[in-house]
């Protein structure tokens, strides 16, 4: 049964896809997906275009402030493929906070935060750009609460690492699943709140 009043989405946001519905470039929105969004619907936060995984949409305009602005952190997860083999001493410098550098100002120190070593999970779905690649890469699972522009790519950069693919699997107890890239699943509020821990 669909809900009246404010409307929540989760959706596994593709590769090459933009996280708006309305911009003045030629870019892949998401209104091309294949579902009847409401009216008043936007995007919580933001992926970039390159970035997958996913990405929670919603009427209520006060769910971006609550998740994202509010005094309580929200753990996001990430898995990332990176290119060479990633040691444990070099996910030892991510967990404990990295220098990275920010333009105009002083570096920036990353908040401590959970990362592992880990292997590309067994049903991942592939992308259209991703060919057989030549060399190592390792994959890595990184949980953190901050979301500074680029923040993820940016830390496995600054320990020599140039990230292949980031895919954000979960915003605390809300996870990606099963969900396909391009597919949408809609909650009841209640759910989404304790999902969230709103």
């Amino acid at each position: 049964m669909i809900q009246k009043g404010y409307r929540y989405f989760a959706v596994n946001k593709p590769y090459n896809m933009v996280s708006q519905f309305v911009s003045p470039h030629k870019v892949k929105l998401l209104g091309h997906l294949d579902y009847p969004f409401p009216e008043g619907i936007h995007a919580i936060g933001r992926l970039d275009n390159h970035s997958e995984g996913l990405l929670l949409l919603s009427t209520n305009r006060n769910i971006t402030r609550l998740l994202f602005q509010g005094k309580q952190p929200h753990k996001r997860t990430y898995l990332v493929k990176v290119k060479n083999t990633v040691t444990e001493a070099t996910a030892q410098l991510l967990r404990s906070g990295i220098a990275m550098p920010v333009k105009g100002r002083a570096d920036f120190v990353t908040a401590p935060c959970e990362v592992e070593i880990t292997e590309r999970p067994p049903g991942l779905f592939s992308t259209p750009y991703e060919l057989e690649e030549y060399g190592t890469h390792s994959w890595l699972s990184i949980t953190l609460t901050e979301g500074k522009f680029h923040q993820v790519r940016k830390m496995v950069a600054a320990v020599h690492h140039r990230c292949k693919r980031l895919i954000r699997t979960s915003i605390e107890d809300l996870q990606l699943g099963d969900l396909a890239p391009g597919q949408v699943q809609e909650y009841q509020e209640d759910d989404f709140f304790r999902l969230l821990k709103l």
